[in-house]
């Protein structure tokens, strides 16, 4: 499957989980906007983008970003829906790294939601609908995401997945070396 042709669909009784559309941007600038929120966002290697947008306009070319993005082939990102609600909670994106360090060929598996929904539950549902297209669609053996030390209900919900923490810093694009992530190896 190539992800970048065709961008699949995941769902479960619970989230639904589709490729960005313009039509989220009001859902997702309160996801952006959410200043409890943003410390949970992994922005490493993102040229200073520290993923807060406080204005539908900066939402908007997020969003146009997102989708050129994927036209050229850097990254996937899916809006999170949440069913019941009928309303987009979040953002996930996962991408293939390129890399001189332990993690290069690794798929990196980004996940963003409100901080009200920054629950081992959530996190873990959502991360399990996406896992297994992230080994298949990217072609890796190894997937990475980044989780804060603080990050309680985070580190929760990918030991629950089976991820476990690396000893290994991501090196940047600079040079500058990141740390916090937790891996997880391709079931054989």
């Amino acid at each position: 499957m190539d992800i970048y042709q065709q961008c699949p669909t995941l769902e479960n009784h619970r989230f639904l989980l589709r490729f960005v559309e313009e039509e989220d941007c009001a859902d997702l600038l309160e996801v952006y906007s959410d200043k409890y929120a943003l410390p949970f966002f992994n922005s490493d290697n993102c040229d200073g983008d520290n993923f807060y947008y406080d204005t539908p306009e900066r939402m908007r070319d997020a969003l146009r970003f997102w989708r050129q993005a994927y036209q050229d082939g850097w990254f996937v990102r899916w809006s999170v829906v949440d069913r019941a609600a009928s309303k987009v909670i979040g953002t996930t994106e996962v991408c293939r790294r390129a890399s001189d360090d332990v993690f290069n060929g690794a798929g990196i598996l980004r996940l963003d939601v409100k901080s009200s929904r920054e629950t081992e539950d959530d996190l873990a549902e959502i991360a399990a609908l996406i896992i297994p297209t992230v080994f298949e669609a990217l072609n890796c053996g190894t997937i990475i995401t980044k989780v804060p030390i603080y990050a309680i209900e985070r580190i929760r919900a990918v030991q629950r997945l089976g991820f476990t923490q690396s000893e290994h810093v991501l090196i940047g694009k600079t040079g500058y070396p990141y740390d916090g992530y937790w891996t997880l190896a391709r079931p054989q």
